[in-house]
């Protein structure tokens, strides 16, 4: 029978070895703690000097082949051309294409991405890149670093920014003037339909946060929208 003084296999107490799995749980902890603080301070820095970024989300699942593939890679050379660096997640599928554009017009690159249980490699096209260990510390970069956001078809992690991005927005926390693009009308528009069909109809969000966002497939349009915005940022209005 088991006394309070009985030794396990390794010379230890059961209340020493309960000490030290409470010690080792803690020292555990305060190791995340400082992890997460440096990537958040390693992600400020990488982003710093960064200006006039437009930051590209989508699913990671379509191919080179894929209409909005070729959508986005078009759209990120055209933004590029203009001077705007294009932020990535850094994987495959809308981000790789995201990145390939920004190649092809002669801009700026950048890749955030995450380390997953299997590997998520930066895809070929990123320039600039830095790696999360953290979900939600790469999606605060990702977010943090925009002058613009960009939404194409995407599944939970697409949607989940960009519910993310119009909260920030509709609560005053990012500026209403920041667009919000969702380039896919076949894609996006039942989702918006059912935000007015439902939440504005139930008085659940105001008539003016379906406002936040530009619905369209026309990459001039997506342009000069997020030109307008530069044109505002450089000259402080």
């Amino acid at each position: 029978m088991s006394t309070p003084d009985s030794r396990t296999g390794d010379g230890r107490s059961p209340i020493e070895r309960k000490q030290l799995t409470f010690a080792e749980r803690e020292a555990n902890f305060s190791w995340q703690v400082l992890r997460i603080l440096a990537e958040f301070v390693d992600g400020f820095e990488f982003l710093s000097k960064l200006r006039r970024s437009v930051t590209f989300f989508g699913s990671a699942r379509p191919s080179e082949d894929d209409p909005y593939y070729q959508l986005a890679r078009e759209l990120a050379r055209r933004l590029a051309e203009e001077q705007f660096p294009i932020v990535t997640g850094g994987g495959p599928g809308i981000m790789e294409a995201g990145n390939r554009g920004a190649v092809e017009g002669g801009g700026l690159s950048v890749g955030l991405n995450i380390e997953l249980p299997l590997e998520q490699r930066f895809n070929p096209w990123v320039k600039q890149g830095m790696g999360f260990h953290y979900f939600f510390s790469r999606k605060f970069m990702l977010d943090y670093s925009a002058m613009a956001y960009v939404y194409f078809p995407g599944g939970y992690g697409t949607l989940d920014e960009l519910f993310t991005v119009l909260t920030l927005i509709q609560t005053g926390k990012t500026d209403r003037g920041v667009p919000v693009i969702l380039m896919g009308k076949d894609y996006w528009t039942p989702l918006t339909q059912w935000m007015k069909e439902q939440l504005l109809a139930r008085r659940l969000i105001a008539p003016d946060d379906l406002d936040i966002w530009h619905c369209t497939d026309d990459i001039e349009e997506a342009v000069q929208v997020i030109r307008r915005a530069g044109e505002r940022m450089d000259g402080g209005g």
